[in-house]
C-alpha cells in the first residue's frame, strides 16, 4: 500500500506497520494487530479499533518515533485483543494547541473513516462500528477533546463507542459542564483512570464525578489492579 512501511515490524504476538497519512504535515499513523487475528486464530473475527494518543506533555516524540511508546501500545493490542491505530501529532512549543487536537487528532479519525478501505489490515481486521478513543496523560486530554469535535458529526461507517482516559491531564480552574452534557446525549461510555500519588488525581476524580452528574455512563478505576484487564472488560462490554 502506498505510504506504508515495507516490512511490518514484529512484537511478541503483535505486528505493526506505519502509514503515511499526510505528507505535507509529516503525519504518520502506526497500526498494531494481534497475530492471532492475522493467523485466523481465536481473534478470527474483526476486532474493536482503539485510536490511541500517547502522552508526553504535548512535547515528546510520537509513537512512530519512540521505542517505549511502541512497546506500550503493542501491549495494548496484545493484552486487550484490539487493533490499535496510534497517530502522530505536531508537538509544542513550536505548535501550540489546538494543533494536537485538530491536525492529527481530528484528521486521524477522519482519515480512518475515509481511507480505511484502502488499507488491508484495517479492512480485514478492524471493526469500524466499534471504535474507542484512548489516551494517557496529555494523550487523554487529546482523546477527550477530539471526541468533543465529533459529537454532532456523522462518521459512518466509523462509530465511536466510548472514551478511555488513562490518568488524563486536565488543567485550568474551571470545568465545563456543557461539554459533559454533549457526551451524555451520545450515550458514549467513558472510562477514567488514575493512580495515587499523581498530583492530578483529584482533578481526574472531579472530571469523572461531573460526567456522572451530567448523565454520562462512567467507569472509574482509581484503586489499582490490572489496567489491561479493566480496559478489556470496558471495551468488550460496550460491543454494539
Amino acid at each position: 500500500m502506498s505510504g506504508s512501511s515495507q516490512d511490518p515490524s514484529p512484537l511478541p504476538q503483535v505486528v505493526s506497520k506505519d502509514i503515511l497519512v499526510d505528507h505535507s504535515k509529516s503525519s504518520w499513523m502506526r497500526l498494531y494487530v494481534p497475530t492471532t487475528a492475522l493467523n485466523g486464530g481465536v481473534a478470527s473475527k474483526k476486532l474493536p479499533l482503539v485510536v490511541y494518543f500517547n502522552g508526553g506533555g504535548f512535547t515528546s516524540r510520537s509513537v512512530v518515533e519512540s521505542e517505549i511508546f511502541t512497546l506500550v501500545v503493542g501491549g495494548i493490542a496484545r493484552e486487550i485483543n484490539v487493533v490499535v491505530a496510534s497517530p502522530s501529532y505536531r508537538l509544542a512549543p513550536e505548535n501550540k494547541l489546538p494543533a494536537a487536537y485538530e491536525d492529527f487528532g481530528v484528521y486521524a479519525v477522519e482519515w480512518l473513516r475515509n481511507k480505511s478501505e484502502e488499507d488491508e489490515w484495517l479492512k480485514s481486521y478492524a471493526d469500524l462500528s466499534n471504535v474507542f478513543l484512548m489516551g494517557t496523560g496529555t494523550g487523554g486530554n487529546v482523546a477527550y477533546n477530539v471526541g468533543l469535535r465529533f459529537i454532532e458529526k456523522d462518521l459512518t461507517p466509523l462509530s465511536i463507542r466510548g472514551l478511555i482516559l488513562e490518568s488524563p491531564l486536565f488543567s485550568g480552574e474551571e470545568l465545563f459542564p456543557s461539554n459533559m452534557k454533549k457526551i451524555g446525549r451520545l450515550e458514549w461510555k467513558v472510562m477514567v483512570t488514575g493512580v495515587r500519588g499523581d498530583p492530578l488525581v483529584d482533578r481526574q476524580r472531579d472530571v469523572a464525578k461531573l460526567m456522572k452528574e451530567k448523565g454520562v455512563d462512567v467507569v472509574e478505576r482509581f484503586d489499582g489492579g490490572d489496567l489491561f484487564t479493566s480496559v478489556r472488560s470496558f471495551i468488550y462490554s460496550s460491543a454494539p
